[in-house]
């Protein structure tokens, strides 16, 4: 097995965790409004659930950008990896509990919040960075590269906009994210050439 099959089977599992994740949270738990660092929060017997998801999804996108290196262009595989990075740590630093009837431990708190934050830029940058190495290169920038940098931007906005409906955007973010990497995968387990990223 490939080790960019073996990333997708890491997304996918990754995947699958982040969406069973709500259904294992206490009552009153909505994946509509809350997010889905707060089912991976501290002192959350289901937690781990969630936390699961994202050390999956870190460790496929590092092992992602090992393979894809001679494609993505130094940047694209150092922002890349720096996402895959902070997502692992956005798992072993939670969020605050969302019930918020206990203490917690804030330190741990912000450095979630701040790994949550990085994470996004690095995966903005990391988008832009792999599109320049594909026009260095005279190989097409795919659609999907511009639909992903204008969704990490814009929905984070709508989280802020639109908190009621927090969960449901930044599932989105993920759904986005999910989609251009196993494309990203799947274009490599196809054709693992040096050509590989030349269909749009």
């Amino acid at each position: 097995m490939t080790g960019a099959a073996v990333a997708l089977g890491g997304l996918i599992a990754s995947a699958v965790a982040l969406a069973v994740a709500p259904a294992v949270m206490p009552p009153g738990y909505s994946w509509v409004s809350r997010t889905t660092s707060e089912s991976a929060a501290q002192g959350l017997s289901g937690a781990w659930v969630a936390r699961l998801g994202f050390v999956l999804f870190g460790l496929s996108v590092v092992l992602l950008a090992t393979v894809c290196r001679r494609r993505w262009g130094v940047w694209g595989v150092a922002l890349h990896a720096a996402f895959g990075a902070l997502m692992t740590a956005a798992a072993a630093f939670s969020h605050k509990p969302w019930q918020a009837t206990g203490p917690y431990d804030r330190t741990e708190d912000v450095l979630h919040s701040v790994a949550a934050s990085t994470m996004g830029i690095a995966f903005a940058l990391g988008i832009v960075a792999v599109a320049l190495s594909r026009r260095a290169l005279r190989r097409r920038v795919r659609l999907a590269d511009a639909v992903a940098v204008a969704a990490s931007v814009v929905l984070p906005l709508g989280m802020t906009v639109l908190p009621d409906v927090q969960g449901v955007l930044q599932r989105l973010i993920f759904v986005v994210a999910y989609a251009w990497y196993a494309t990203e995968a799947v274009l490599t387990i196809r054709q693992p050439g040096p050509r590989a990223f030349e269909r749009g």
